[in-house]
């Protein structure tokens, strides 16, 4: 496994482009999944490699719904990635979180319902565990760098996956609460679930924007999240330079490097070779 350092970072809402890179260059990459959501900028912080992917392309042209998900974990792994730092604009549905905090997300309830959410099928069938979805590793150091830039941080959140575009219901957003959701985004899922199933250790940062509309008297509008957005940008480019500065030098091995080794359930005599040649990126270590 790779002992060298290579993050990829997927920015969301209003994180287009990442600051402080060096020898940086945008590059277009090929999928056999369709095209990512953008080029991917290239470049390195020290001697990190960093490859940065606009969840939304440059400008938010993409909407949640029409996200090609696949594509974009597809590109980030052939541009090399050992691992993936995700950066997500969300609506708070607790009130100690507060509009401007950033929130270390632990688990996920998923409510989206049209998007690809496999790498996988008939030809090489695989069931991944998701039991515990992001990487522990990552998300402890995703919450330091946080602190360390002075930013108010809150962990161990569970994310409800909505499928949106059009944000919650008034009852929809009670009824998340009720659920045990602590923030809500329309954008994580498929994408942790794909990550994992390439092998590639996730941890997702979340900006509140706003309370939802579980409040009495509130609603969600463009312009209070986009407000709140550029005033959480400074932080959060801050906090992806600090993030990177403070990993360890050699990058030990996780777990979540091999999740595949115990999850694939087609016998090798039924695998369809046209099914291989897509993966040759995401399952290229069990196909070699």
């Amino acid at each position: 496994m790779a002992s060298e350092w290579c993050i990829g970072i997927i920015g969301g809402s209003g994180l287009y482009d990442i600051e402080g890179l060096e020898d940086e260059q945008w590059i277009a990459i090929e999928t056999p999944w369709g095209e990512p959501s953008d080029e991917v900028l290239c470049g390195r912080i020290g001697d990190v490699k960093v490859r940065f992917l606009p969840r939304h392309g440059r400008g938010h042209p993409v909407s949640p719904g029409e996200l090609n998900s696949r594509a974009n974990i597809d590109a980030l792994k052939r541009a090399g990635c050992t691992d993936i730092l995700a950066i997500s604009a969300i609506g708070s549905l607790r009130e100690q979180i507060e509009p401007g905090r950033f929130v270390v997300v632990e688990q996920f309830i998923d409510r989206t319902v049209s998007r690809e959410s496999t790498f996988f099928g008939t030809g090489f069938v695989t069931h991944v565990s998701m039991a515990d979805p992001v990487c522990p590793r990552l998300s402890e150091m995703a919450g330091k760098a946080i602190a360390a830039c002075k930013g108010k941080v809150a962990v161990g959140a569970t994310y409800l996956a909505m499928e949106g575009p059009q944000f919650s219901t008034r009852a929809e957003s009670l009824m998340y609460r009720q659920w045990g959701a602590d923030v809500i985004g329309m954008t994580a899922m498929p994408e942790a679930k794909l990550a994992r199933e390439a092998e590639l250790p996730y941890a997702l940062v979340g900006m509140a924007t706003d309370y939802d509309c579980w409040r009495e008297g509130e609603q969600v509008d463009v312009a209070q999240v986009v407000a709140q957005m550029q005033s959480n940008g400074e932080l959060a480019r801050d906090t992806i330079v600090k993030f990177i500065e403070n990993l360890p030098k050699k990058r030990a091995a996780s777990p979540i490097d091999t999740a595949l080794d115990d999850a694939v359930i087609t016998a090798p005599d039924e695998h369809e070779p046209a099914m291989l040649a897509k993966l040759d990126a995401v399952a290229g270590r069990l196909l070699g």
